[in-house]
């Protein structure tokens, strides 16, 4: 018997289910349980004992046929892959039914010694239990029917529970929102309450999150997410996906399902409200995964999200930028220059120049539902794509490219200057991100921050300005850390940007004291090429008296204050500041302390003290010398 179902918009026969596809049922799961529904009939006809029964059995494995047959047309009529998760499971379980029902009926049709063992064994007991099973499977069926089927008109979930899952209720709720969600028969307002509902039960607990991805609920909420026939639903599709984002194994399960190219989709093109949820999305899976952040990176969704960050924010006449020229517009120029290879979209035609069409495009069609929208709208939006940055530029070197390529530094620039609270938080630690791999990363460093850039100086002085008068210790901080990794990319004579970190040497809070204390550590280690120069200029700023504080102000300050008087000791050790501090006296003491067991110390610390008190002894041999 050859049936014929529909999946991905084509015919595919059952015995030739073309690649495998999900949405596809295969010849196994529906022709299997049928063929021994014709089976169990006509050993009926065979049997030669307990014919009563057998004829009862007869009916309801011709009833589930008819069941398996409406299943079977079902599918068929479906215009698109359907969610059929259920349907395997079902058809499995009315498979070993229909199975244990061809055994016993086969057992009453023997004569002989056997037939009297069947009938002293067997029983009217083994008929009831095949009739309960047979009964099951009929139900499972019937629900299975209700949830796909449209005679209602597509009003309706079902919330009934088939026998299958009558111990675990989850399931079944699982299985029949996730077939609506997935359902273009079914209205805008059904699907929507089906994905809020996945959303809810994916936010109560672990469990619910682990059968909804273990039963394929990713797959149908990321076609609601691309294809849904309302803004409603698509939000209520992004909520749910967010929800079950909270693990780097379920970010695992969501990656899989190729969803990355489909929120990138509706993240470019959308109302602001869907593009606020689903740069919540972006956010949520790039925080929990990193491989997340690279398929990301490769889809180019920086693009997107800076550009929806730069709605309205006032970027000044640079030289890089076109006078008069709105954020927006000079954005996408640069997106269209600062393109590479890794950054056309998968299955996109024409490179950088279609994407940066497309997003002139996109501007120009939503220019005016933007600039409709309500200020609350507009900020939310902007929150919510400056915090998907922050994640998604996190150890993600391409990501934080990207960034610079565009004129994003310029735009984070000016929102740190302008903006206060969340915006202005989570702008500052993309920064911070940036500066972190520009650390590690040389041609990161050399190309996103020349000092003679203009986003380079725009930013520089923005983290100069927050680290000396920030709103926050937190945004002091992440300014103090970024300027810190940027310590190779200043030269000699920006003496400027040493002079708040000395600064914050004496801060109330420890906590920004020693980051200060960290961060001119990388101005004058060794690996540092103006190390000696950057020390003079450090001790100039009367920063070891602050650091002979820090060193006895405790733990969290101690180490960094140690590790900077070490080097400077390094460096400069004929410092009058030095000597009279008594630098060699505090450093001797730290030998004798478990600090010196730190392995930043080991070989440092006794070298900064070999340093001091071979100056020392000289100094004392020329003081006798001139004694003479």
């Amino acid at each position: 018997m050859m049936m014929t179902v529909r999946g991905g918009g084509r015919g595919v026969g059952v015995s030739g289910a073309r690649g495998g596809s999900k949405g596809v049922v295969v010849e196994g799961e529906l022709s299997l349980p049928i063929l021994l529904a014709e089976r169990v009939a006509k050993a009926v006809g065979e049997a030669e004992s307990f014919k009563t029964e057998c004829a009862d059995v007869r009916k309801q494995a011709e009833h589930i046929s008819a069941l398996l047959r409406s299943a079977a047309r079902v599918a068929a009529a479906s215009p698109t892959p359907f969610y059929d998760r259920p349907v395997r499971r079902i058809l499995a379980e009315a498979s070993k039914s229909l199975e244990r029902a061809l055994g016993l009926v086969r057992r009453c049709r023997r004569a002989g010694l056997l037939r009297r063992v069947v009938t002293i064994t067997t029983g009217s007991t083994d008929f009831r239990k095949v009739h309960g099973l047979l009964e099951a499977s009929a139900a499972d069926l019937r629900w299975l029917l209700s949830i796909y089927s449209d005679e209602d008109g597509g009003g309706g979930v079902a919330i009934s529970l088939p026998p299958i899952a009558s111990t675990d209720p989850i399931l079944a709720w699982v299985w029949s929102y996730a077939a609506t969600v997935q359902s273009p028969a079914r209205s805008a307002a059904d699907r929507t309450h089906a994905a809020q509902t996945l959303a809810s039960l994916a936010l109560d607990n672990d469990r619910n999150k682990k059968i909804i991805l273990e039963e394929g609920g990713v797959r149908p909420l990321l076609t609601l997410l691309r294809d849904g026939p309302s803004v409603e639903s698509q939000i209520a599709a992004a909520t749910a996906l967010s929800n079950l984002a909270s693990t780097a194994d379920n970010v695992s399960v969501i990656l899989h399902e190729l969803a990355v190219p489909i929120i990138v989709h509706v993240l470019s093109d959308s109302p602001m409200r869907l593009q606020t949820q689903i740069a919540g999305l972006v956010s949520r899976l790039a925080a929990h995964h990193p491989d997340a952040r690279e398929e990301f990176a490769r889809e180019n969704a920086v693009r997107s999200l800076v550009s929806l960050l730069s709605f309205e924010v006032p970027i000044e006449d640079f030289r890089s930028t076109p006078k008069k020229s709105s954020s927006i517009h000079s954005l996408v120029r640069g997106m269209g220059v600062a393109s590479d290879s890794n950054s056309t979209p998968r299955g996109s035609i024409g490179g950088s120049n279609r994407s940066s069409s497309l997003l002139r495009d996109y501007y120009h069609h939503h220019r005016k539902d933007r600039e409709n929208e309500s200020s609350e709208v507009k900020l939310a939006l902007k929150i919510a794509s400056a915090e998907a940055l922050w994640m998604l530029a996190k150890e993600c070197v391409n990501n934080c490219r990207k960034i610079t390529e565009t004129k994003g530094l310029l735009c984070l620039s000016k929102i740190i200057e302008l903006e206060k609270g969340e915006l202005q938080h989570h702008c500052m630690m993309i920064v911070m991100e940036i500066a972190a791999e520009a650390e590690i990363d040389a041609d990161l460093r050399r190309s996103a921050f020349k000092m003679n850039s203009p986003a380079a100086k725009s930013v520089v002085e923005q983290l100069i300005r927050v680290a000396q008068v920030g709103s926050s210790t937190v945004l002091q901080i992440a300014a103090i850390k970024s300027i810190g990794c940027l310590a190779k990319t200043f030269p000699a004579k920006e003496t400027k940007v040493l002079a708040p970190l000395v600064l914050q040497l004496g801060h109330w809070n420890p906590e920004v004291a020693a980051e200060a204390a960290w961060a001119l550590g990388k101005f004058v280690n060794p690996d540092n090429f103006l190390c000696v120069e950057h020390s003079k200029t450090i001790v100039e700023f009367a920063a070891v008296p602050a650091l002979m504080r820090l060193h006895r102000a405790g733990e969290k300050a101690q180490l960094p204050a140690v590790i900077l008087l070490s080097y400077l000791a390094l460096h400069i050790p004929k410092s009058e500041a030095l000597e009279r501090t008594k630098v060699l006296g505090a450093l001797q003491s730290v030998v004798r302390s478990p600090l010196a067991q730190d392995p930043s110390l080991r070989e440092l610390l006794p070298q900064a003290i070999y340093q001091l008190e071979l100056y020392q002894v000289g100094l004392q041999a020329h003081g006798e010398l001139y004694e003479v």
